[in-house]
């Protein structure tokens, strides 16, 4: 019979009560799990460009930019700094709709010595962003002219395999990005570091998105703002049995793969969710009780 005692749980900076279901689910999850926080991984914002109608164009538009080219030279030079990119809207469950987007990344140059974008070597580039000149020379977040992006610590990371999501959602919507598209500040965020691909399976799970009910922003239209400070709080499994950790691995593989075919692979899923509840050790009934709260 399940008990529905309260037990007054006290943490760090806070206290909640808890039902001994609850309670039990908690102390399951934190007995193995290390605050993402505690992970050598990194999370960042997407990239902020300060005037969007200027930076963030359509695929017709970058054709014409390239085609307005004077020559393959900088046709090549121009084609490399339009980078497609995902809103968070693009981003799905394991997998994301890209709708077409680019951003035109006339970045500042980094600390490691990569120099920032010269527009005169990009005329077709200077050109369309000439349109927008009254707006992108007046904004506060740009680079050393007004037609560089303000400077971004991690632009080489941004190209490289990462995690995303959206900020507001009303599930778990973790995705794996392979393609090095680039994510707008302010709806997007990004994920780098170790084991993504065992990461975006707890991520994604029904375990962690029960969790972070518990401790997630709502915006008060049933969705939640899965801000990077929120996330940071989650628990998840670091040091985990190799054998364990490839089959989630594995099965996390397949629900990609399947999803980027069919848009959704629920069968693949509730497999992948069994291994997790497994791990943590949950009972029938905490699983039930994790179950009609994620639905």
């Amino acid at each position: 019979m399940q008990t529905h005692s309260q037990t007054i749980k006290f943490g760090a900076d806070a206290w909640s009560i808890l039902s001994d279901i609850e309670l039990s689910i908690k102390n399951k999850i934190e007995a193995v799990g290390t605050p993402l926080k505690d992970w050598n991984v990194e999370i960042f914002r997407g990239v902020l460009t300060g005037y969007n109608d200027a930076f963030i164009i359509s695929s017709e538009k970058r054709e014409e930019i390239l085609a307005n080219c004077i020559d393959e030279s900088e046709r090549q030079r121009t084609a490399a700094i339009i980078r497609p990119i995902l809103r968070g809207r693009d981003i799905k469950r394991y997998g994301y709709s890209w709708s077409g987007l680019w951003l035109i990344n006339t970045h500042n140059g980094t600390r490691e010595g990569l120099e920032r974008i010269h527009i005169e070597d990009y005329p077709s580039v200077k050109e369309h962003l000439d349109n927008y000149w009254l707006s992108i020379e007046k904004r506060a977040d740009k680079g050393d002219t007004p037609y560089n992006l303000r400077n971004c610590a991690y632009l080489d990371l941004l190209s490289q395999p990462k995690i995303v999501w959206g900020e507001i959602s009303d599930k778990t919507k973790f995705c794996l990005d392979r393609e090095g598209k680039y994510v707008p500040e302010a709806t997007t965020f990004m994920l780098s570091g170790e084991r993504l691909i065992l990461l975006l399976a707890f991520l994604n799970c029904s375990v962690s998105e029960y969790m972070f009910s518990t401790i997630g922003t709502t915006t008060g239209v049933g969705t939640v703002r899965w801000k990077k400070f929120k996330i940071e709080q989650l628990y998840v499994p670091r040091d985990i049995d190799e054998t364990i950790a490839q089959a989630i691995e594995v099965q996390c593989e397949q629900i990609i793969n399947i999803t980027a075919q069919q848009g959704s692979a629920p069968e693949e899923e509730r497999i992948l969710n069994s291994l997790i509840y497994r791990f943590y050790g949950l009972s029938d009934s905490e699983i039930q009780y994790i179950e009609s709260q994620v639905k």
